[in-house]
């Protein structure tokens, strides 16, 4: 009996319509555009407005256009995981809330929270769950409001982060084109250097933490830049290596878009050039859990069924890992 593995068999984005650019953040903080596109390649990023507005409402959008584009029905649905460190409470799970927007009725879920790694742990999380035999469709969601979590005075992280939100449909197959392998590490001690402070159940919200400005992002961006580059690019080139995989026939590197210049590097480590490298910083910036699944609906009319990717992602935590997977169709 042939082994069940995972596909992906659909893809879907969805971002905000109010668009942040370089030249208004020159007005909010000591920063300019030839600055911010020098040191991180971003010129633009969206922003979700709007009063009571949450992450659920561009993982929802996400997921309707993921289910009419694999002509899929809400009730079909077995499993939804939803990757975010911006959920829309702190429980239920915002994939709980994204099931109910779109009538998922025989659907269980649950959030992963693991940065910006955060869709390629569901990503291989939800491909257990196809090869169980047990489920059929499965979708990972990966997105973020980090509009919602930063501080607009501190050009440190302003300048960095956007809202948008991206899924994908897990579902069985027999045929090689499936996800392939996986890496993935994390290292509690890198808390210190990228985190939110306030807001857990160790330091809950008080006017104190609150007037300290405790409920946004902190990142110092050296020490985090400098644990990004290397491990983003050793475990991509693990997984290469583990697989054996060369520059040649690696189709597309699929990294996450925290930092041109960690793009580059990873890039770079793998022997890839510039054209084997889906790249979208410049118009979201960093959507932290949505940056992999929004890359893989901009370049989805460009792959072909058994093109080799290579995704990749870093986040706080340090939370890192990488897969590779061998594209199902073609759009």
């Amino acid at each position: 009996m042939a082994q069940t593995k995972a596909a992906i068999t659909g893809v879907h984005g969805y971002v905000p319509d109010y668009v942040l650019t370089n030249q208004e953040l020159e007005t909010m903080v000591d920063t300019n555009d030839e600055w911010i596109t020098s040191r991180t390649g971003i010129k633009e990023r969206r922003i979700l407005k709007g009063e009571g507005k949450g992450t659920s409402v561009m993982a929802t959008e996400a997921v309707k256009g993921l289910l009419e584009k694999t002509n899929t029905t809400a009730d079909e649905i077995d499993l939804i995981i939803c990757a975010t460190i911006t959920p829309d409470m702190t429980f239920p799970a915002t994939a709980n809330v994204v099931a109910a927007n779109i009538g998922a009725t025989n659907a269980f879920g649950y959030d992963i929270s693991a940065a910006c790694s955060g869709f390629i742990y569901g990503l291989t999380t939800g491909s257990k769950f196809i090869e169980s035999g047990l489920y059929k469709k499965v979708i990972v969601i990966g997105g973020d409001k980090m509009s919602s979590i930063i501080d607009y005075t501190d050009r440190a992280t302003c300048i960095i982060f956007g809202d948008g939100a991206g899924a994908v449909m897990l579902e069985p197959t027999e045929s090689d084109n499936c996800i392939v392998d996986s890496i993935h590490r994390s290292d509690g001690k890198g808390a210190e250097f990228l985190r939110m402070k306030a807001g857990g159940s160790q330091y809950p919200a008080t006017h104190e933490t609150v007037d300290n400005r405790e409920h946004v992002v902190y990142q110092d961006g050296a020490t985090v830049f400098k644990f990004a580059v290397t491990n983003m690019a050793d475990i991509a080139a693990q997984i290469m290596e583990r697989n054996d995989l060369s520059a040649e026939n690696v189709d597309w590197l699929v990294p996450h878009q925290a930092n041109k210049r960690i793009i580059d590097a990873t890039a770079n480590r793998m022997g890839l050039t510039e054209e084997k490298v889906m790249m979208n910083i410049e118009r979201y910036g960093n959507t932290t859990a949505g940056t992999l699944p929004l890359l893989l609906w901009d370049y989805e009319s460009r792959l072909k069924a058994g093109d080799n990717l290579v995704l990749a992602a870093f986040g706080g935590g340090f939370t890192w890992g990488s897969v590779y997977l061998k594209w199902a169709y073609n759009a």
